[in-house]
């Protein structure tokens, strides 16, 4: 499959703002609100708002279509140039059988979320689109005056456009989640800064090459099994990139979770996996995790030759790298670089 890429976004353009999972827009507005401000002041970008962007967060579960008419409607819409979602939830799965994939095939544009909105970033990229793993409204755009300034020229990069290649760098700090949303003088803050502590290279020396597909670990177990989970020969020339959210899966799920890639012959079509820094864990269980992965990899399923490489910079944590679905990128065990060979974006 070749993937169709969106038109760059430019200063002006109009980016449409929606909540196809949880409604916390209606709970916490101030942080809603400071990520818009944000989203304009750094970016000259123009927000539209469509209905779901604020709806009460009972109403939004109650109605699944209505999300999934939004998300359907902002592609219709040929004013809108992306679309951001507020923030992820854990049942935005239930949208799927509502969107119009006609609609969406026919109209590429900037689509941007994580956590729960891997369902909506797989299931678009699956229809032949390029989509976007990465900062939403309410988690990162809020925030992003508390973070490194590199993060803002990263966001810039790759939904702006760049010449290739370009080579990701670990930011400066790391942080884990916000302080009480509720309290008004942790507006826009987060978690006091951690030291990062670099990418670890378990195992693979080869350079590889593949189109990046992937997002929130969690909720990708909730699509297999369905329609929406890729095809067998979806995953051919892939790279599988997974992060775990802030309910912090142990180790053992995990390890699970990976059996499963490997019984249905996974390992046997991709070139490589990258997994984001493991929100919530302790240094004993992170080193848990990367035994635990090439314990399944290497050793259940013969595989030690694949590269595998964790504890990177996207996920749950701040500041998180934009992972674009469908974009080709370089895995350089031997000079330990990884890097996209080609803009996201036209």
């Amino acid at each position: 499959m070749k993937f169709v890429k969106p038109p760059r976004l430019k200063e002006g353009d109009t980016v449409a703002v929606l909540s196809p999972s949880r409604g916390l827009p209606s709970r916490y507005p101030q942080v809603y609100e400071l990520g818009l401000r944000n989203l304009e002041a750094k970016f000259g970008l123009e927000v539209k708002e469509f209905p779901t962007a604020r709806e009460d967060k009972d109403v939004l579960y109650n109605n699944p279509g209505m999300r999934a008419e939004d998300v359907n409607a902002a592609f219709r819409d040929k004013a809108v140039n992306g679309v951001i979602a507020s923030i992820g939830g854990d049942e935005s799965i239930r949208i799927l059988p509502y969107l119009d994939s006609k609609i969406i095939r026919a109209n590429p544009k900037v689509l941007m979320g994580f956590s729960d909105i891997t369902t909506l970033t797989t299931y678009v990229n699956q229809l032949g689109l390029v989509t976007f793993n990465g900062p939403m409204i309410m988690a990162g755009f809020s925030q992003i005056d508390s973070l490194p300034p590199g993060f803002t020229e990263h966001i810039r990069q790759i939904l702006f456009g760049f010449e290739p290649p370009y080579e990701y760098a670990t930011f400066d700090f790391y942080s884990e989640g916000y302080p009480e949303w509720a309290v008004e003088e942790n507006l826009g803050r987060v978690n006091p800064p951690k030291m990062i502590s670099g990418w670890n290279w378990l195992q693979g020396g080869s350079l590889v090459r593949g189109e990046l597909f992937g997002g929130c670990a969690d909720v990708l177990e909730w699509l297999k099994g369905t329609e929406f989970w890729p095809r067998s020969d979806f995953w051919q020339g892939k790279i599988l990139f997974l992060e775990t959210s802030e309910e912090v899966p142990g180790p053992l799920r995990v390890k699970r979770w990976l059996r499963s890639y490997g019984i249905q012959g996974v390992f046997e079509k991709i070139g490589g996996i990258l997994f984001g820094r493991a929100r919530g864990y302790t240094d004993a269980q992170k080193r848990e995790l990367d035994e635990a992965i090439v314990s399944v990899v290497a050793g259940e399923f013969g595989k030690p030759e694949l590269p595998v490489v964790t504890n990177m910079d996207f996920g749950h944590t701040d500041p998180q790298f934009i992972m674009p679905l469908g974009a080709r990128a370089e895995i350089d065990s031997k000079n330990r670089r990884f890097r996209l060979l080609e803009s996201p974006v036209e």
